[in-house]
């Protein structure tokens, strides 16, 4: 992987493959670049694509203390590696965050949105406390129950799936990256959508869900890209917050390339 200083001087690890236009994929909770590696040889022949590990993740490093200003700055650098400005696909609190660079003024061309993370309607909201109660969790060495949390309390998923979950080859990742966690949950800030910020977003969006998620998960994609002037949604097949690879991939170059 290449290296590259954020401006903080935390070092950002990122892959390139491909040639075209450029479009960066920054990934949600628990992950690192390699939640792409199914999407990446859908693109490639048509765009550049950038993968980077996220703060604290993979090869990247991390800081003492944790800001979203910090991970736009990082999202930033990597476009400045893409040209100075790049297509950006991002998925569940990833989205967040890309919606949070682009309306910090960060050279995103075009956004692209995977079930961004919000509570819209009668959908209840996780605490207000959960990224304290995830450092919690963290601090005293309890990185399965941080990650049980996070999929319990923050994703909704019963003990039945996440007891599925610990018994899959990615456990370990989750338990690995358990303390971006609470980085995640800071992102969603009180899960509200952020509806009179999102008004003043003229950049061109995508907005996806896939037609077999959760009820709110949908209900978000659909909040958010009525929110935003320059965007429509599209639900596209998949299950619980996951589109199938290759209709993904078709849809995310159609939307870079045109």
């Amino acid at each position: 992987m290449r290296k590259v200083f954020s401006r903080d001087g935390t070092t950002i690890a990122y892959q390139r493959a491909g040639a075209g236009p450029a479009i960066v994929l920054l990934n949600g909770a628990f992950r690192d670049h390699t939640i792409f590696d199914a999407l990446v040889p859908e693109l490639t022949a048509h765009c550049t694509t950038y993968v980077y590990d996220r703060r604290g993740r993979g090869q990247s490093a991390d800081s003492p203390r944790y800001a979203i200003e910090r991970e736009i700055e990082d999202l930033a650098v990597v476009i400045e590696e893409a040209g100075g400005h790049a297509v950006v696909f991002a998925g569940s609190c990833g989205a967040n965050l890309a919606l949070e660079a682009a309306l910090a003024g960060t050279p995103i061309t075009k956004l692209a949105l995977h079930e961004p993370y919000f509570r819209v309607g009668d959908h209840p909201r996780p605490p207000l406390d959960a990224a304290d109660q995830l450092r919690t969790l963290v601090a005293d060495g309890q990185r399965g129950a941080a990650a049980e949390y996070f999929l319990n309390v923050l994703m909704d998923l019963p003990p039945t799936a996440i007891a599925q979950w610990r018994q899959g080859p990615l456990w370990a990742t989750n338990e690995a990256n358990a303390h971006t966690l609470a980085y995640d949950a800071t992102l969603c800030g009180d899960y509200t959508l952020p509806a009179d910020r999102l008004a003043a977003l003229r950049t061109p969006t995508l907005v996806v869900n896939s037609d077999g998620t959760s009820d709110w998960l949908r209900a978000a994609a659909q909040a958010t890209a009525a929110a935003l002037p320059n965007a429509r949604g599209r639900e596209l097949p998949g299950s619980w917050h996951r589109i199938e690879m290759e209709a993904l991939g078709r849809v995310l170059v159609e939307f870079a390339t045109t």
